[in-house]
């Protein structure tokens, strides 16, 4: 890999600089980023996060759910972690293991009418 200078400077830095480039729609050079900051703090569930949303958003889905269920790993109930989970797996056609992290999701934010068939 290359380095560049985005990848150089302190931790915070570098995740104002992922989040910069994750805004521009930059989602592999914010992916380059925040593999490094995810390498240095992996307890951390933000980096860890916004590096699933790259891979979502960059159709890197398999990358996504495996960042996705460590994030899960650390934090069970992170709502937004389950939603993109439930998300992630549909996109794969994985429906019926999706519906079981989406309603969770819904629980998780007081929206109990939730159907994930509809």
């Amino acid at each position: 890999m290359n380095d560049t200078y985005y990848e150089f400077g302190t931790a915070a830095e570098r995740w104002d600089r992922a989040q910069m480039f994750f805004g521009a729609k930059e989602y592999m050079t914010a992916a380059r980023i925040l593999e490094g900051l995810v390498a240095e703090v992996p307890e951390q569930v933000a980096p860890r996060l916004l590096l699933a949303r790259t891979y979502y958003h960059s159709a890197r889905l398999g990358k996504a759910e495996t960042e996705l269920r460590a994030v899960l790993e650390r934090d069970p109930v992170e709502h937004y972690a389950r939603l993109m989970l439930g998300r992630t797996l549909e996109r794969q056609g994985r429906s019926a293991e999706a519906a079981g992290h989406l309603r969770m999701a819904a629980a998780f934010t007081g929206d109990f009418d939730f159907d994930p068939e509809n």
